[in-house]
């Protein structure tokens, strides 16, 4: 590997919302890291500087197989290159999937550098996002702070447009995905304070209910990095909160109070982020038709001109592409986040801004990947599960814009005000 970055971590984020949380979360521990927005060239290796740990961001869970390993094999020769010793694959805290849509398993085996251990460690919860996972069964909140559900039971994830969860045991879930057997280190387990012995499935899934799961789990995964051999991780951020023990000081924000408007996307389904596009009162409002944008070029040069008209008055911007509750069909297709992402784009061409919100997992990653940027800093949190990032662009216009990426179960709902009004940031 060139450069002076020898990483012990590596992590590939399924989507740009994941990828900049698990940087935020990193740069919370005072760990030097830097994401990247695909395999990087040796330039812009050299740029990012010395690093502990680094990440590739890509759109894999909205892919089907074969596109998904023609995405993940670059990614784990880069990874194999670096000389990290852990390699996350950065999956939701809901782990949703499906067989022929962004399957864990597939790009588990696919990022499988080589040398790497045979065994897969999936960390099932994160406790600081209220994902706790008991007996192998995954639970998850309602929005930040609502009630506590059981995966299938969820009133979101059990009717996810694009992978609804049926099934909240991870262990029939990974199964169900391709998975030869998955073993189980429950939170009993894990509370007997005697060494773990992950035995030798294949795939062995971890309770996690509280933060002594976690740092129970670090202590095996950090064991196992210094064995020599790679160690795949399946899991979510609490994957770094596990091998980097907590920070003694708070890592401030680094994102600056830039003049200007914002501009906000919203692509997400979600109820949360229905309710915080309701709540926000600082925006000038530009609703897009889904079925226009993608059909009608009038419709989208007359989105571009509303939004570019107001932003050039120095009005913040929400625009939204999924404004009527019964959208559901037509907003899960990936064509939409495509449009969406070269919609913004134009929209940035005409009337550049420093300060840009995207709702929407599959959203984020489309609408990054078209502003031509080919790194992420992190800025530090907004919220939890919510980062802020500033972004490196050899195009001076997009270098440097203040960026907040938000999957649809994250964040209060004044969020989308609060970011239009840099100095609460």
């Amino acid at each position: 590997m060139s450069g002076q970055s020898r990483p012990s971590y590596a992590w590939y984020g399924d989507d740009f919302t994941g990828a900049t949380d698990t940087l935020a979360t990193l740069a919370a521990r005072g760990v030097q890291a830097f994401l990247f927005l695909g395999v990087p060239s040796r330039e812009h290796l050299e740029q990012a500087g010395p690093l502990d740990a680094l990440g590739v961001a890509g759109s894999v869970r909205s892919m089907a197989p074969d596109a998904m390993d023609r995405e993940l094999q670059p990614v784990a020769t880069f990874f194999a290159e670096t000389g990290a010793r852990l390699i996350h694959y950065k999956c939701c805290s809901t782990f949703d999937s499906a067989a022929e849509l962004g399957n864990l398993v597939t790009a588990v085996e696919t990022l499988r550098v080589p040398g790497a251990r045979d065994q897969v460690l999936v960390l099932g919860g994160q406790p600081s996002l209220d994902r706790y996972c008991i007996f192998g069964n995954l639970f998850a909140a309602a929005g930040q702070g609502g009630d506590v559900y059981r995966l299938d039971r969820h009133p979101t994830m059990s009717r996810h447009p694009a992978t609804p969860m049926s099934e909240a045991d991870l262990r029939r879930h990974l199964i169900a995905l391709g998975a030869r057997d998955v073993g189980l280190i429950s939170w009993r387990d894990l509370e007997a304070e005697r060494d773990i012995n992950p035995g030798d499935k294949p795939y062995v899934l971890l309770d996690a209910l509280d933060e002594r799961h976690i740092a129970c789990i670090g202590q095996l995964l950090r064991a196992r990095a210094t064995q020599g051999t790679p160690q795949i991780v399946l899991g979510a951020s609490s994957v770094a909160q596990a091998f980097f023990p907590a920070s003694e000081t708070t890592a401030p924000n680094k994102a600056s109070a830039d003049s200007g408007p914002t501009l906000a996307i919203a692509g997400s389904l979600s109820p949360l982020t229905r309710r915080q596009i309701a709540a926000a009162t600082r925006y000038r409002r530009v609703a897009v038709n889904p079925e226009r944008l993608l059909s009608e070029e009038a419709h989208r040069q007359a989105i571009i001109k509303e939004a570019v008209n107001f932003l050039k008055q120095g009005a913040n911007v929400l625009v939204t592409t999924a404004p009527d509750a019964d959208a559901h069909a037509t907003s899960a297709h990936a064509d939409l986040a495509t449009a969406t992402g070269r919609l913004t784009d134009s929209i940035l061409n005409q009337a550049p801004v420093r300060r840009l919100l995207v709702a929407g997992g599959d959203t984020s990653s489309h609408v990054v990947q078209h502003l031509g940027v080919w790194g992420l800093s992190s800025a530090g949190s907004f919220a939890p599960g919510v980062a802020l990032s500033k972004t490196r662009s050899d195009n001076p216009a997009r270098d440097g814009l203040c960026l907040l990426l938000k999957g649809g179960q994250m964040g209060e709902e004044a969020m989308f005000d609060r970011f239009a009004e840099p100095r609460q940031v």
